[in-house]
């Protein structure tokens, strides 16, 4: 029983130097941080316009595009990532497959580059 808690002696104190490191941290930026804010800091602004405006108000629909393309292209990247690592085991097979998938991908950033969504007005 003495060896099995041995090995997880290093497991514990990593845990308990993180949970310090993280107290200390969290102590430091309420102790040294500057609490004087304006009313234009603290208040509420979300996808470029008030939030307490009228509801039936028009706002841009880029806000939506821009998070839909973000989502789309991190998804991408999402998927690199695992690909990157098992890349020796998947062979040619799992190359092309994953290339098409960028070629698609690479062929929906052009139309949207080309549709003018990334420009901002």
């Amino acid at each position: 029983m003495n060896d099995l808690l041995m090995q997880y002696l290093p497991i514990l104190i990593f845990l308990g130097l993180a949970i310090a490191l993280g107290l200390i941290l969290i102590l430091a930026a309420v102790i040294v941080a500057v609490n004087n804010p304006d009313s234009e800091k603290t208040s509420a602004y979300e996808c470029g316009f008030n939030a307490f405006d009228d509801a039936r108000m028009k706002f841009d629909v880029r806000f939506y595009l821009v998070a839909i393309l973000f989502i789309i292209f991190d998804l991408e990247v999402a998927f690199l990532f695992p690909w990157a690592v098992s890349f020796k085991d998947i062979g040619l097979v799992g190359f092309w497959s994953m290339m098409v998938f960028l070629g698609v991908l690479t062929i929906g950033f052009a139309y949207e580059w080309k549709k003018g969504a990334l420009e901002w007005d």
